[in-house]
């Protein structure tokens, strides 16, 4: 059996994405992560067919989100701005704090700090041209662009496995700066390492075909070996406990420890699993 793990950089190797084992979701058009507001998880081929995201009305941000619990506690820590009543209680029966977390979190802007579409280059006349950086086109696919957010200073976001020749598992990652929804989390629990930071993965999957082989673990060690050449001493890890096997990109917590992971945070809903580099 021949392996190849490849990095996603490009509209070839994006189109190397597999797709998701429910149909209802879709790696290629998912910003659940990028977006803790109004990121979803669902199918949308306008994405790929326009090459941009439209932005789903206010009234509507859990309309789209498969993921939106339909009952329990109203707090969400992921909300901008939501705000607990003194007294209540947060993930794992933890006391709330009077104003919440979400409002402490959303008193600072959250930005992608290896990323580079917002940056615009000084022109010194004085110096040698600077290089020029891998970077994706405004006219690709919305997903894609989000994945070469980093590609000029990071590097990939994302890395698919391939077994001869058919691809079987997907994993996105990044620094912990790329993904807005992994610092909500994160910011519920003070107690984890503050710094330095970890990088993050957010997303693993299998294939259909390629279950039962090892390979998502096989694809998550060669991630974590990736990140710890690109200078990073930890990766964490938010898994999904209570989501069923083919509703979750972010497995649960036995697979994260059958890598190599320990449980940092033993919480019900909102676990985390870190592995040092």
């Amino acid at each position: 059996m021949s392996v190849r793990v490849i990095d996603i950089t490009d509209a070839a190797s994006f189109g190397r994405l597999p797709p998701c084992a429910d149909r209802r979701f879709d790696h290629r058009t998912c910003d659940y992560w990028e977006d803790d507001a109004r990121g979803s998880k669902a199918h949308r081929a306008s994405w790929l067919a326009d090459g941009a995201a439209p932005t789903p009305p206010a009234a509507n941000r859990l309309g789209n989100n498969p993921f939106a619990p339909t009952s329990g506690p109203a707090f969400n820590p992921f909300a901008r701005g939501s705000t607990a009543a003194p007294g209540s209680t947060g993930p794992g029966g933890a006391a709330a704090p009077a104003g919440g977390t979400g409002a402490r979190a959303s008193e600072r802007p959250l930005r992608d700090l290896f990323g580079d579409a917002d940056e615009t280059p000084i022109e010194n006349p004085f110096a040698p041209p600077p290089p020029v950086r891998p970077r994706v086109g405004a006219d690709a696919p919305r997903k894609l662009q989000l994945l070469g957010r980093g590609l000029g200073v990071f590097g990939s976001y994302a890395k698919v496995l391939e077994l001869d020749g058919q691809v079987m598992a997907y994993c996105q990652f990044g620094p912990l700066s790329a993904y807005p929804r992994a610092q909500r989390v994160r910011e519920l629990y003070p107690r984890l390492p503050a710094a330095p930071l970890p990088a993050v993965i957010t997303c693993i999957a299998t294939t259909a075909e390629g279950r039962g082989q090892g390979l998502a673990r096989r694809l998550v060690s060669a991630v974590a070996d990736d990140l710890a050449t690109r200078g990073f001493s930890a990766v964490e890890a938010y898994p999904e406990p209570e989501a069923e096997p083919d509703a979750t990109s972010a497995a649960h917590p036995g697979f994260w420890l059958a890598c190599g992971f320990d449980l940092a945070i033993d919480d019900p809903r909102f676990p985390v699993v870190r592995r040092e580099l």
